[in-house]
């Protein structure tokens, strides 16, 4: 019994509902107990008065019965939907245990699942991504991951990797066989595709990173332009001191905002200019590394200021920042024009007034983050899956010149690297694989 498996699935704390799911060998004869009935048909919704070890009432609630291998783990699973709150669902919990169920450990449902094949690898990273997706964008990819879509990049790319090993040892193995001469051709053009086409998936996983994470947004200036003032703004409440002493923000300070349809990480920054002040230098060294960090920065700049040195030296970030998004925006403009813009000629800049309305910047945010999330090229969700399909990639432009030098043994073994790096994305490699490719290509056994 104590394969079996139990815990909450749903988010502790007040609510209307709270799930609790059994998988294993005993979920079925657990749900009996606690429910006191004789007989539970798969799929059918009971509404079930729920006991404890001391046969004492617990709550009414949903019983569902999902018998194995029909159901997401592949086992058999129970869910009861109580009510929801801090207690009845931990008392049902605590009863299930008392019956010698064990607690799960994090994420163990989903592995159980791809254990017993009910999901593979990709699946199971979108499940966990789409629980804490950042935008609309990021849940409409994560859903098409789930559907398959980056398992039927996989299986494709193997597909043609492994056509390419089969002939390689086809003409190791059976060099007396008639291989057609344009074979060293064909399986250059394919590689070289396949080679090309990882490379614009690898860049666009990096471009879009932030629709899965959250886009990081720093606010940067020099000190008194209204940073604290737009992050303010932004939030609707005041999370940043400000005032007109120039370095009253020392830190940076971050908070998460929604833009549309996205949630982001907006960084409100230390004013950058030249200080004696031992903390507000640290506090300006953490705003240059939230540049490097950002997705997207927005530089202010103050209208009503002649232009200076401190400028400057914004710009010269801007341009030492040059692969990153840009949003340059002159704030104050309700007063008196006093900064020369031709300074910022090769910029396009957005008037802005903190004290009348930071609307334009927040309407260019959102088309900012709405252009990225249309981008429809296929996206790596995880670090794992671009470091995979980068070694994969790696492996097949070394196995390039030993192909053109016709030492196949050194072509071979370099895609089996290559292989086996894609093939970790979604399940591990399987060596029969290769021989199903080779007999199924060739007629060897005449």
């Amino acid at each position: 019994m104590n394969k079996s498996i139990a815990a909450i699935a749903t988010a502790h704390g007040v609510s209307s509902i709270s799930i609790i799911r059994v998988s294993g060998e005993a979920a079925l004869e657990v749900a009996k107990k606690i429910s006191h009935r004789t007989s539970i048909t798969p799929r059918h919704a009971y509404l079930t008065s729920l006991f404890n070890y001391n046969d004492t009432l617990i709550d009414q609630a949903i019983l569902l019965y999902f018998k194995g291998p029909y159901s997401f783990t592949g086992e058999d699973i129970v869910e009861f939907q109580c009510h929801g709150g801090l207690i009845v669902a931990q008392e049902i919990l605590d009863t299930i245990v008392s019956y010698g169920v064990r607690l799960a450990n994090p994420g163990e449902f989903s592995k159980r699942a791809f254990l017993n094949g009910k999901i593979d690898l990709t699946e199971a990273e979108a499940i966990s991504k789409l629980i804490e997706a950042k935008s609309v964008d990021a849940a409409k990819i994560l859903a098409k991951q789930m559907k398959g879509e980056l398992k039927d990049f996989v299986d494709k790319s193997r597909d043609a990797l492994l056509k390419s090993l089969a002939y390689s040892e086809v003409m190791i193995d059976y060099a007396e066989e008639d291989i057609p001469d344009d074979v060293m051709h064909s399986i250059h053009t394919q590689l070289d595709g396949l080679t090309t086409q990882i490379e614009q998936i690898v860049e666009a996983s990096h471009r879009r990173k932030g629709l899965i994470d959250g886009f990081k947004v720093a606010i940067v200036g020099k000190p008194n332009v209204g940073k604290s003032s737009l992050l303010n703004a932004l939030l609707s409440y005041d999370r940043a001191i400000v005032s007109d002493i120039a370095g009253t923000t020392r830190d940076t300070i971050e908070e998460q905002v929604r833009i549309g349809s996205h949630l982001i990480r907006m960084v409100d920054t230390a004013g950058i200019r030249n200080s004696s002040d031992t903390i507000e230098k640290i506090g300006i060294e953490r705003s240059l590394q939230s540049i490097d960090d950002a997705d997207v920065v927005i530089a202010l700049f103050d209208a009503s200021r002649a232009f200076c040195e401190e400028d400057q030296e914004i710009i010269r970030l801007l341009e030492r920042s040059n692969d990153k998004h840009m949003i340059i925006a002159l704030n104050k403009s309700d007063l008196e024009r006093k900064f020369d813009i031709n300074h910022l000629q090769k910029y396009e800049i957005l008037e802005v007034s903190a004290k009348r309305s930071f609307a334009k910047l927040t309407v260019k945010l959102e088309s900012l983050f709405d252009t990225i999330g249309q981008d429809e090229e296929l996206m790596l969700i995880s670090s794992r899956q671009i470091e995979a399909v980068t070694l994969a990639k790696d492996s097949i432009e070394a196995s390039k010149e030993p192909l053109s030098r016709g030492e196949l043994e050194f072509f071979s073994y370099h895609l089996q690297e290559a292989v086996k790096a894609i093939s970790s994305i979604s399940k591990p490699y399987d060596n029969e694989e290769i021989l199903d490719k080779m007999f199924g290509e060739f007629c060897l056994g005449k």
